[in-house]
């Protein structure tokens, strides 16, 4: 299967374990799982953020006060998707943990999960929505040799 093409700045914000997030998340492995989830070039940058930081975002942009997993900025999806990605590492360690997966599985699937928000799914529109973007990332999840996010315990 031929991949799209990717033009990635990958950029650390600073937070306790940061190493560990760094050790994890090369170029290679961040580009991989993004570009398993275009459908067309991209144009992306990808901050690892601390809580704060997260934090602070989230307020200013979606007026809700936490961090959450992941934001996505998207300023343009054809011919080329170009859009910024912001995951909070404290929250996707947490939550990895929460979930019983690893952080690289966690963190895949939040990288996978905000590609496809920069495209344009939406999973709060419906539940139909929901579900579609859930099983597509599900099956780009598989294609990378990930077990199923969605899966129940």
């Amino acid at each position: 299967m031929a991949l799209n093409n990717l033009s990635l700045s990958l950029q650390f914000g600073q937070f306790d374990n940061l190493a560990a997030h760094r050790a994890l998340l090369t170029r290679a492995r961040v580009t991989k799982w993004i570009k398993h989830a275009l459908a067309v070039d991209a144009e992306m940058t990808v901050r690892i953020v601390g809580e704060d930081e997260g934090r602070q975002l989230n307020a200013q942009f979606r007026k809700k006060d936490y961090a959450t997993n992941v934001l996505t900025f998207d300023y343009q999806q054809a011919p080329t998707v170009m859009a910024d990605l912001v995951i909070c590492g404290p929250v996707i360690e947490r939550e990895a943990q929460e979930q019983n997966k690893t952080l690289e599985e966690h963190y895949a699937h939040m990288l996978v999960h905000g590609t496809l928000h920069a495209q344009g799914w939406d999973h709060e529109t419906s539940e139909e929505d929901a579900d579609e973007m859930e099983a597509y990332e599900t099956d780009i999840l598989a294609e990378l040799g990930y077990a199923d996010p969605y899966a129940k315990d």
